[in-house]
């Protein structure tokens, strides 16, 4: 398992070093003069000639690309150009949040879509499966960002109530800091119950029709037994698979959900560095972004390994 597990963080390195690319070159593909734009006028030559030494334009790619990487390692990810601050201690404070809102999102989407999904393959083509269906096709067809707005505007229209805006954090009031995350990763996690569902009960509906089953049956062992000892294991593969890439579609969503809540995460952060045009704070809050998506991946692949011992052995 550990070989395995080398193998794959050893994987990971060249996609970390193209993204460390990636976010370098982006800035060189900004249309028109990028100095112009963040300055929004004649910026004078002393003023212009300060800009592009903070971006680095004042180097060739080559010696950007590794500048940047060298800073990396040492954990300088740059000043803001907005407050000229370092932006490593704001990506530290705002990290947590935005885990903890995408972890929560992913338990609450994995397990309520794993079940409903199981629930749907288990009654299938009656009633209760039609429902469970239609509720999914319609989670599937509502944006998160939607979704948000509507949370946020209806109550406050047909109760005159609507959920906290003003964040609280975990150590002045943790009951109350956990309320106000639980909407805004409630609102995340409805596209992924969604899609699990559906996929669930596609997967669960194959393994029941397999001859081991059948012989379970024969053995005599009750639905419960055969579920959680036999079907339940080898349906969630592609359960996995699709966690592991909706994980992305989290951290996108978080951009626009914590603005709506008012959530002081890295997505509100990405939000505001680019009305800014923040472009440090903008490299930085990409690149943590992606590292952060392929470690969830590495997670993902090992826990293959973990349900299909065949994938490590291969």
């Amino acid at each position: 398992m550990l070989r395995y597990a080398g193998t794959r963080v050893a994987g990971m390195v060249p996609t970390v070093l193209i993204l460390l690319f990636l976010a370098v070159v982006m800035i060189d593909f900004i249309p028109g003069d990028i100095v112009d734009l963040m300055m929004e006028g004649n910026p004078s030559p002393e003023h212009r000639a300060e800009v592009e030494a903070a971006l680095g334009l004042d180097r060739s790619l080559v010696v950007r690309y590794f500048d940047y990487v060298r800073g990396l390692v040492v954990g300088d990810f740059g000043n803001s150009l907005w407050n000229e601050q370092p932006i490593l201690p704001e990506l530290l404070r705002r990290i947590p949040v935005t885990i903890e809102i995408a972890v929560l999102a992913t338990v609450i989407g994995t397990a309520t879509g794993v079940f409903f999904g199981v629930l749907s393959a288990l009654r299938q083509d009656g009633p209760l499966d039609y429902v469970l269906r239609s509720i999914s096709i319609i989670g599937i067809s509502f944006p998160s960002f939607a979704i948000a707005t509507l949370v946020v505007i209806m109550p406050a229209i047909w109760w005159g109530v609507s959920p906290t805006l003003r964040y609280v954090g975990p150590t002045s009031d943790p009951l109350k800091h956990f309320m106000i995350v639980l909407v805004p990763s409630i609102v995340l996690s409805l596209n992924l119950t969604a899609s699990i569902m559906r996929l669930s009960r596609t997967t669960m509906l194959d393994v029941l029709r397999q001859d081991y089953i059948r012989t379970a049956r024969a053995k005599g062992l009750t639905t419960s037994q055969i579920m959680l000892r036999h079907a339940l294991k080898n349906a969630m593969i592609p359960v996995i698979t699709l966690t592991g890439l909706q994980i992305a579609f989290l951290i996108g969503g978080s951009v626009i959900v914590e603005s709506v809540f008012v959530i002081p995460g890295l997505g509100r952060y990405l939000l505001t560095a680019v009305n800014q045009r923040d472009y440090p704070a903008f490299q930085a809050i990409v690149v943590l972004l992606g590292v952060f998506v392929m470690a969830v991946n590495l997670l993902v692949d090992l826990s293959y390994a973990w349900f299909d011992p065949r994938i490590r052995m291969s």
